[in-house]
C-alpha cells in the first residue's frame, strides 16, 4: 500500500469536538500576537481581549451564516435538516463571513474603547492568519476538505464519514472504512497561511507601511493561495458559471485588499502634505477609522 498522511477517525478529543478545540486554540493564539503588535503601537493593555469579546461572536455567527447561504443543501435541501445549522462543532465556517461580519464587531469594540480600528487590524492580521492554520487542522479530524485523488507519499488517508455520529464508518470487522488518498488540501492552506504570516510581519518590519496597508497585505494576500487550494478541491460544492463560489469569493476579496493597501498609502501621503484625502478633513477621516 502506498504510504499516506493518515487522518483521524474520531472527530472528537475526549468529550469535546476537536474542530472546536482547533477554533479556540486559534484565537487564543490570535489573541496574544495581536496584542503584542499592538502593545508595539502604543495600544492599551488589554484591548486586543477588549476587542476580541465582540469580534469573536460576531465573526462565528458571520462564518456560519456564509457557510450555510453557500451551502444550504445539508440544512435545507432535500433530507436536511434547519436545526443543523446551529451545530458549528460539526465543521463549517466559512472565513470570508467569520473576517466581514467579524470585522463590524471590531469596528463597534474599537469605537467602544477609543482605539485606532485601522492600529487594531494591522496588528490583529498576522495573528489572523495563524488561526486560520491552526484552524484548518479542525478539517482534518473532519475528514474533510480534501483534493483530488493522488499516489504521492503525501496524499491525505480519508475515511468514508458518519457526519452525525463524528466519525468513520466501519466494517463489519470493525475497521474504519477508507474511501480513498487525496491531495491534502487542508495542509497546503495551513502551510501557506503560516508562511503568509511570516512575509507580513516580514515586511512590517522592513517596510515603513501606512496604517491599514498590513490588513490590506491580508486581504490580498490569503486569496491568493485559497483560489489554488479552491481549485484543488474535490468535495462537492455550489457553483456559479462553473467556478467554485468560493472562488469568486477570493476575486472580490482580492481587489478589495488592494484597494484597501493602495487607499491606505493615498491617505498617509496625503495627512504628510497636510492635503487630507478624498476631499475630507484629516479630522474627519481620523473619525471615520476610530
Amino acid at each position: 500500500m502506498t504510504a499516506a498522511i493518515p487522518s483521524p477517525t474520531d472527530a472528537t478529543i475526549g468529550p469535546v469536538h476537536a474542530y472546536a478545540l482547533c477554533i479556540l486554540l486559534g484565537i487564543v493564539v490570535a489573541v496574544w500576537m495581536g496584542q503584542r503588535r499592538l502593545d508595539e503601537r502604543g495600544g492599551p493593555e488589554g484591548g486586543i481581549l477588549d476587542i476580541a469579546a465582540w469580534a469573536v461572536p460576531f465573526g462565528i455567527v458571520g462564518g456560519r451564516i456564509y457557510h450555510v447561504i453557500t451551502t444550504p443543501q445539508p440544512y435545507f435541501g432535500e433530507g436536511g435538516d434547519p436545526v443543523d445549522a446551529l451545530k458549528i462543532w460539526e465543521g463549517g465556517l466559512g472565513i470570508w463571513g467569520a473576517v466581514a461580519v467579524g470585522a463590524v464587531g471590531a469596528w463597534i469594540a474599537c469605537r467602544r474603547y477609543e482605539i485606532s480600528f485601522l492600529t487594531f487590524a494591522d496588528a490583529a492580521a498576522p495573528g489572523i492568519l495563524v488561526a486560520q492554520a491552526i484552524g484548518r487542522w479542525g478539517n482534518w479530524f473532519n475528514n474533510e476538505i480534501y483534493g483530488r485523488a493522488t499516489d504521492l507519499p503525501w496524499g491525505l488517508e480519508i475515511h468514508r464519514w458518519d457526519a452525525a455520529a463524528g466519525e468513520a464508518v466501519r466494517a463489519a470487522d470493525g475497521s474504519a472504512v477508507v474511501q480513498g488518498t487525496y491531495h491534502p488540501t487542508f495542509l497546503y492552506e495551513s502551510l501557506f497561511l503560516l508562511a503568509l504570516a511570516i512575509v507580513i510581519l516580514v515586511l512590517d518590519r522592513t517596510r515603513p507601511l501606512a496604517p491599514g496597508q498590513v490588513a490590506g497585505l491580508y486581504l490580498a494576500g490569503y486569496p491568493l493561495g485559497r483560489v489554488v487550494v479552491e481549485l484543488m478541491r474535490s468535495d462537492p460544492a455550489n457553483t456559479i458559471l462553473g467556478l467554485r463560489v468560493n472562488v469568486w469569493t477570493c476575486l472580490v476579496v482580492f481587489l478589495l485588499g488592494v484597494a484597501v493597501y493602495r487607499w491606505a498609502g493615498r491617505r498617509e501621503r496625503a495627512s504628510r502634505t497636510g492635503r487630507g484625502t478624498g476631499g475630507i478633513s484629516d479630522d474627519e477621516t481620523r473619525a471615520l477609522i476610530t
